[in-house]
């Protein structure tokens, strides 16, 4: 044994110096010019949303606006057209919340299509949501069911299909509402203004909040990073150049602007972004509303919560592929705003974002405390990267005592989201994979509800751990691995890294035993 320990160290001592000290030195010196690009982003996004509270006018204020109402001589015809489409795939627990609240806006019904775009593979959900449709139409709602022959194209061809009736021609705007959104009465009263008094805007976007952010650890980490995603980059995005991603629901679209873009695009599984950047370089404006807000559902199981950023990551970077050269070739748009769309939007913070966390502080630096020759300046390991963590929590300031865990957790996430950047990027395999996020709607606080007044059976089955479901190599792989780097720091070491190294891998241990999330029985 002390003959073959002395073997490797020979060996290891041979490529170190000319093979891994080069190499490594390189990844963190790439590594440092990543965070640095993430550090100045976050840096500008915080200095113009600090702007923007103390200087910035109102949307209101900023944008033409004024109530529409009711003529005394013509009656509704002052308000538009709109027409409301809920897109749906074997939604059993939240249909009826979502059409419920699409029927109720305060509009004037005669002004009001809704349209749900059913593509449910279940028959029996078939048959309900129809149902509930038929309820609705009976009150003198104008509310179409709409199926499709096949699933051509997922949310985008459901989305583009219901845009081609007939009783879609009067429509001027097109909102969207997923199946768990939830809008207020007055959405619309609040929101079609900005368009119809002013005619160069093409999108009002409004803020997602969340009815179960309370629900487990899990949803509380999501809470935060979509507040930081509302509360910063939509809103700088929106009041410096009028342009930002549509998050695919929760928004009113001028009909005009969608056509003039070239309809919906089933290209990547963000259908959303891809239309938004096609109608920014159209000329077309978009405006965020931070103050008009719609509730809607986080993910509650680790596993919709997997396949939903898989697509978030997979597709941004697979569109930024495809339209790139579209994109420098522009001629309707300024030089500035290309920049923009290319490097901040795409580049830093859809791509960058994801890399830098998971090359940086799950590879590269644990892999230096084997190697003391490469040196990491702590700037770069520890300062900027507490900046930018202390940017990104402002948007939800109740969770900051989470902020640790957050890190923790993010750091465990990235090895996902980097993995689908590259399948993104390469256009590989799962580069189309779509898995519609699962929705619980009340289920899991009614099934709570239920087990409190059950009482308990002694000869009840034992609970059975499923292997497929709850076991991830991938994040186990890496415990053992970090595992590995902070004993041998905590020995020899002088970092002292092993602290921080020791908790992140007890993250990726409850990550990869499928701790996360609720657990609903099947």
């Amino acid at each position: 044994m002390a003959d073959l320990r002395m073997q490797f160290g020979i060996q290891w001592d041979l490529i170190k110096t000319p093979l891994i000290v080069p190499l490594l030195q390189l990844a963190v010196y790439i590594c440092l010019a990543m965070t640095l690009m993430l550090f100045i982003e976050r840096l500008y996004m915080g200095v113009v949303i600090i702007l923007i509270k103390l200087f910035w006018k109102k949307p209101e204020q900023r944008y033409k606006w004024q109530p529409i109402h009711e003529d005394t001589e013509s009656g509704n015809s002052s308000f538009p057209m709109v027409l409301i489409q809920i897109p749906m795939f074997n939604e059993k627990e939240v249909y009826k919340i979502s059409i419920g609240a699409a029927c109720n806006l305060s509009w004037p019904a005669d002004r009001l299509v809704i349209q749900v775009l059913d593509d449910s593979t279940d028959l029996n959900i078939k048959d309900l949501i129809e149902k509930e449709c038929r309820r609705w139409a009976n009150k003198g709602v104008k509310i179409w069911y709409q199926i499709r022959e096949s699933r051509g194209g997922y949310k985008a061809g459901a989305l583009k299909e219901g845009l081609t009736h007939d009783y879609v021609k009067n429509c001027k705007y097109v909102t969207i509402f997923d199946a768990d959104f939830r809008p207020e009465p007055d959405f619309l009263r609040r929101a079609i203004p900005f368009l119809e008094f002013n005619p160069k805007i093409a999108l009002v976007q409004a803020r997602w909040r969340f009815v179960n952010s309370d629900e487990c650890l899990l949803t509380r980490m999501q809470e935060m990073s979509l507040d930081y995603h509302f509360t910063v980059e939509q809103e700088v995005g929106s009041a410096t150049h009028a342009f930002f991603g549509f998050n695919g629901t929760g928004g009113v679209w001028r009909i005009a602007a969608i056509n003039e873009a070239g309809g919906w695009k089933d290209r990547t599984t963000v259908e959303d972004m891809d239309l938004a950047v096609r109608a920014g370089l159209k000329g077309w404006k978009f405006l965020y509303l931070g103050d008009l807000q719609v509730n809607s559902e986080l993910p509650s199981t680790f596993k919709a919560f997997r396949f939903q950023q898989h697509r978030w990551s997979c597709g941004p970077a697979n569109l930024f592929r495809k339209m790139v050269l579209e994109i420098i070739r522009n001629k309707k748009v300024t030089l500035w705003k290309k920049v923009y769309v290319i490097y901040s939007f795409f580049f830093v913070r859809k791509i960058i974002a994801h890399m830098v966390t998971f090359f940086f502080f799950c590879i590269v630096l644990p892999v230096t405390i084997l190697v003391p020759e490469v040196k990491v300046p702590t700037w770069g390991a520890i300062y900027i990267p507490c900046i930018i963590t202390t940017l990104n929590s402002v948007g939800t300031p109740r969770s900051i005592h989470l902020l640790f865990y957050w890190i923790l957790f993010e750091n465990v996430m990235s090895l996902h989201r980097t993995k689908a950047t590259f399948i993104g990027l390469l256009d590989a395999k799962r580069s189309n994979e779509w898995v519609v996020t699962e929705k619980l709607g009340d289920s899991v606080k009614n099934k709570k509800s239920n087990l409190k007044q059950i009482k308990p059976d002694p000869i009840s089955k034992p609970f059975k751990f499923n292997l497929s479901t709850r076991i991830h190599l991938t994040e186990l792989g890496f415990a053992v691995f970090l595992f590995f780097i902070g004993c041998y720091d905590f020995m020899y070491g002088n970092h002292r890294y092993f602290v921080y190294i020791f908790l992140q891998v007890v993250t990726f241990l409850i990550v990869g035993f499928g701790y996360v999330g609720t657990v609903v029985p099947s």
